[in-house]
C-alpha cells in the first residue's frame, strides 16, 4: 500500500545510533516548558500509528464502503521514513541508488508476490474465465508498479466493493508508493552528489543564501525551523537546506495540481501519482524540519490529541474518494504531521500520552504486519462478496474476513517478510533464508509467466465479429418477426464479446473522460444532404451499428458527438459515478451550440436512464436539454435506454454469468426490474412537440425477461452496452420506427 507499512522499524534510527537529524536542536532548560531532546529517539509510536491506520482502512472498507484516510497517513509516513533513511546514508557518503532500490524491493516484493499468486489461484478456482484476462493485466500492473495508471485509465470506482470489483484494485497505492520512492531517491541522490562536488563553503552557504534571498523565503527564514537549519549547517547542512527548498516547491505544485483535479477530473485525480506526490513529500519535508523543532509540551499534547482525533474521524467526516488528494486530504496529512512532531526527539516515556498509547505493545505489533494485512484484506473481502453474491459483508462476515486476513498477514510477515529482511539484529539461518528466497522467486516466475500467457491468449481471441448470416443469427428478428432460430453457437463468443463494440469507440470517435474537446466523425452516406446527429454518451453510441445500416440503405448521414460518461446535459454540476464531471458540462454546452449552428435534421439521444429503485426514468435534466434544443429549433429522437444488467443492485457481465454455467434466461433480468411498465419519456415529451420517442426494448426483451442471448446473438458485450452484432440486428426494427417520423422512405 504505502511505504509506512512496508518499511520496518529498522528504517528508523536505531535506539543507540546517533541521529544527525536531531543534533541541531539543543536540549531546552527544564524551566522553559519544553522537554529535553533525546537524539535518535526510536519512534515506537509511529509503528503504532501504522497499526491504527491499517485498522481504519480495513474497517472502513469492510463495513462502511468508504476510504478512511489511512492511505494518506501511510503516504506521509513513507516520505518521512524513506527520506530520513536516505539523509542518514548521505551523511556517511553516497546514497547508493542501486543498493536502495534492491533493499526496497526486497522489503516490498516478497509479500506482494505471495498475495498476487494467491489471487491468481483464487481467480482460476472461483472466477469465470472471462475475468482472467483482466486479473492478469492487473497482476502485471501491480507487479511492475503501474496499477494506479491502469485504474485511472478506466476510472474505476474504488469504493464500490462488490463482486464486479477487482480483488487487486487496492494495489493502486502500492504503485503510487513505488513511483514516489523512485522519484525521491533520484532527487535526493542527485542533490547529494551535486552538493558533495561543490566547495565546502558553497555547500553550506550558497543554497541558504539563494533560499533566503528569494520571496517569500525571507519570511520563512524567521521561523524556528529555518534558524535550526542555520545551526545545523554542518557537512550536510547545504544538502538539507537545498532539499527543504525543493520539497517545499514540489509540495506546492503537487497540491495545486491535486486541488484543481478535484473539480476537473477527480476520477483520474484519485489515482494520479503527481496529484498524490504532495503527501509523501510532506513527510519528506518533516524528516528535514522536524528535528529542528522542540515545541512546548502543551503544544505537543495538542498536536497529538488533535492528530489522532482527526485520523479516527476522517473517514466519517469526508467522502475521500470524491475529494482526495485535494485540500480535504489536509485532514489526515496534517494530523499525521502533528503526531510526528508531537513525539520527535523524545524518548517514548517523555512523549504525550497519545504517542505513548500508540507505542504500546499491541499497537506496535499490529503495525509490524500492517503491510501484509493491507495486502490481504481487500482480496478476501472481494472474493467473499463474490461467492455470496452480496454487496455488504455484514457483521459476522466482516469479522470472518478480518480474522482470516489477520492469520494470512501474520503468516506472510513471519515466514516471508522476516526471513528475507535485512536487519541489524542476527539474521535467520542462511539455509532458511535461501529456501524462502528461492520459493518466493519461483512463485514470482510462475506468476509472471501465467499472467503473460493469459494476456497473450486473450489478445489472440478478442476480435470484432463480422457480418453474421441472418438465417443462422436472426438476433432481434427472433422477437420482432418470430424468426426461426436454428441451433448454432452463440456469436460473438465470450472471447470475442469485449471486442464486438460500437464503431465510434473502435474508430477513436468518442471523447474519453479526460478529453474536453468535441470529437466528431461521420457514418452512413457522407455525401447525403440529410443528417442525424447522434449525441451523448456510450448509450447513444451503441445504436450506431444499426443506424449505419439504415443510413447506407436510405442515404442519410450520421454525425456523432459523443463523450464517455456524459449524456447531453445543461446541469450546473453533472455527476459521473458520484463525482463531479465538469468537462461534461462544458462539452455539452459546446455541442448544443454547435448543433444550433450546424442544424442537423434530427438529434438522436437517450431519453431515459435506469432508476435507482428499479425500472427507468426520464430525469429533469433530460427535459432541460430538450428545451435547449427546442429553443434552437431542433427536432429530437429520444430513444429509450436498454436494460442495465443488475442483480441485487450488483452489476454483472453477461459473459461472466454464462462462463459460470448460466444460460440465456438465468443470466438475464426480469423485465419489470429493468423497465417501467410504460416508457417514462412518453409522458415527459407531451410538452415538447419537437421530441419524438423511440422504444426498441421489445426487440431486446421478451415479455417477462430480458435475456442475454436472442436469436443466437449475445446482446451485451459488458454489463449494459449492446454488442455491435446485436445492434446491427436491430436495424430493421429501428427503420420501422423511424420511417413515420423521418418520412425519408
Amino acid at each position: 500500500m504505502v511505504a509506512a507499512m512496508s518499511l520496518s522499524s529498522t528504517d528508523q534510527p536505531s535506539p543507540t545510533a546517533p541521529d544527525s537529524d536531531s543534533r541541531a536542536a539543543p536540549a531546552s532548560s527544564p524551566g522553559s516548558g519544553a522537554l529535553a531532546r533525546v537524539p535518535g529517539a526510536y519512534r515506537h509510536d509511529l509503528d503504532g500509528l501504522r497499526g491504527i491506520a491499517i485498522a481504519l482502512v480495513v474497517i472502513f472498507h469492510i463495513w462502511f464502503g468508504r476510504v478512511s484516510g489511512g492511505v494518506d497517513v501511510f503516504l506521509v509516513l513513507s516520505g518521512f521514513f524513506f527520506t530520513g533513511m536516505l539523509l542518514r546514508r548521505a551523511d556517511g557518503g553516497p546514497v547508493g541508488v542501486t543498493a536502495t532500490i534492491r533493499r526496497t524491493l526486497r522489503r516490498l516484493l516478497p509479500a506482494m508476490v505471495v498475495v498476487l499468486a494467491a489471487v491468481v489461484v483464487a481467480a482460476v478456482l472461483l472466477l469465470p474465465h472471462t475475468r482472467w484476462s483482466d486479473i492478469a493485466a492487473q497482476t502485471l500492473a501491480s507487479l511492475f508498479y503501474y496499477q494506479n495508471w491502469y485504474l485511472a485509465l478506466s476510472w474505476s470506482d474504488y469504493l464500490a466493493a462488490d463482486p464486479s470489483v477487482s480483488p487487486l484494485q487496492h494495489l493502486w497505492s502500492m504503485s503510487v508508493q513505488g513511483q514516489c520512492y523512485l522519484g525521491m531517491l533520484l532527487l535526493i541522490a542527485t542533490t547529494a552528489w551535486l552538493t558533495r562536488r561543490a566547495p565546502a563553503a558553497a555547500r553550506r552557504v550558497a543554497p541558504l543564501r539563494r533560499a533566503l534571498n528569494s520571496d517569500p523565503m525571507r519570511r520563512i527564514a524567521q521561523l524556528p525551523a529555518a534558524r535550526g537549519l542555520l545551526r545545523a549547517a554542518g557537512p550536510q547542512g547545504g544538502l538539507r537546506i537545498t532539499l527543504a527548498v525543493l520539497f517545499i516547491v514540489l509540495v506546492v505544485l503537487s497540491f495545486r495540481y491535486a486541488a484543481e483535479g478535484v473539480s476537473t477530473h477527480q476520477g483520474w485525480n484519485y489515482y494520479d501519482t503527481f496529484a498524490r506526490a504532495w503527501e509523501p513529500l510532506t513527510g519528506a519535508l518533516l524528516a528535514i524540519l522536524a528535528p529542528m523543532l522542540n515545541p512546548h509540551r502543551l503544544i505537543r499534547a495538542a498536536f497529538a490529541w488533535a492528530g489522532i482525533a482527526a485520523i479516527v474521524a476522517c473517514g466519517r467526516l469526508v467522502n475521500g474518494s470524491a475529494v482526495f488528494p485535494g485540500p480535504a486530504a489536509l485532514i489526515p496529512v496534517l494530523a499525521t504531521a502533528g503526531l510526528i512532531l508531537a513525539g520527535t526527539g523524545l524518548a517514548t516515556t517523555a512523549q504525550p500520552v497519545v504517542n505513548r498509547l500508540l507505542a504500546s505493545a499491541p499497537m506496535v505489533s499490529l503495525g509490524g504486519f500492517a503491510y501484509a494485512l493491507y495486502l490481504w484484506h481487500w482480496p478476501m473481502l472481494i472474493f467473499y462478496l463474490g461467492e455470496r453474491h452480496e454487496r455488504e459483508a455484514g457483521a459476522v462476515g466482516g469479522l470472518l474476513i478480518i480474522v482470516a486476513s489477520f492469520v494470512l498477514a501474520y503468516g506472510t510477515h513471519r515466514f516471508v517478510e522476516e526471513p528475507l529482511r535485512l536487519r541489524s539484529t542476527p539474521t535467520p539461518p542462511a539455509r532458511a533464508r535461501m529456501l524462502t528466497g528461492v520459493a518466493v522467486g519461483t512463485v514470482g516466475v510462475l506468476l509472471l509467466g501465467s499472467t503473460l500467457a493469459w494476456q497473450w491468449s486473450n489478445g489472440a481471441k478478442a476480435h470484432a465479429v463480422g457480418e453474421l448470416d441472418p438465417a443462422k443469427y436472426p438476433g432481434a428478428a427472433a422477437l420482432t418477426d418470430q424468426a426461426l432460430v436454428p441451433r448454432a453457437p452463440m456469436r460473438p463468443t465470450m472471447e470475442e464479446a469485449l471486442a464486438d463494440i460500437a464503431y465510434p469507440t473502435r474508430d477513436g470517435c468518442i471523447a474519453d473522460f479526460d478529453t474536453r474537446s468535441v470529437v466528431t466523425c461521420t457514418y452512413g452516406d457522407a455525401d447525403a444532404h440529410r443528417t442525424i446527429a447522434v449525441v451523448g454518451n456510450s448509450h447513444a453510441e451503441h445504436w450506431i451499428p444499426a443506424l449505419q445500416i439504415a443510413a447506407e440503405k436510405y442515404r442519410f448521414k450520421v454525425t456523432v458527438y459523443l463523450k464517455m460518461g456524459c449524456p447531453l446535459t445543461v446541469a450546473e454540476e453533472p455527476m459521473y459515478k458520484g463525482q463531479r464531471n465538469p468537462d461534461c458540462k462544458d462539452w455539452s454546452h459546446d455541442v448544443i451550440e454547435r448543433l444550433g449552428n450546424e442544424r442537423p435534421d434530427f438529434v438522436f439521444t437517450t431519453g431515459t436512464r435506469p432508476a435507482d429503485n428499479g425500472g427507468d426514468e426520464t430525469p429533469q435534466d433530460y427535459l432541460d436539454v430538450w428545451q435547449a434544443l427546442a429553443e434552437r429549433g431542433l427536432q429530437v429522437l429520444a430513444i429509450r435506454d436498454t436494460p442495465w444488467l443488475r442483480r441485487n443492485g450488483i452489476r454483472y457481465r453477461a459473459i461472466d454469468c454464462l462462463a459460470s454455467g448460466g444460460n440465456r434466461l438465468g443470466c438475464g433480468m426480469k423485465r419489470q426490474d429493468a423497465l417501467s411498465p410504460i416508457d417514462p419519456a412518453l409522458a415527459a415529451s407531451d410538452d415538447f412537440p419537437n421530441v419524438h420517442v423511440l422504444d426498441l426494448n421489445n426487440a431486446v426483451c421478451e415479455p417477462d425477461i430480458c435475456a442475454v442471448i436472442e436469436g443466437n446473438i449475445l446482446v451485451y458485450h459488458d454489463e449494459h452496452h449492446l454488442t455491435a452484432s446485436y445492434s446491427r440486428s436491430l436495424a430493421p426494427e429501428l427503420e420501422r420506427q423511424l420511417q413515420p417520423i423521418l418520412g425519408w422512405w
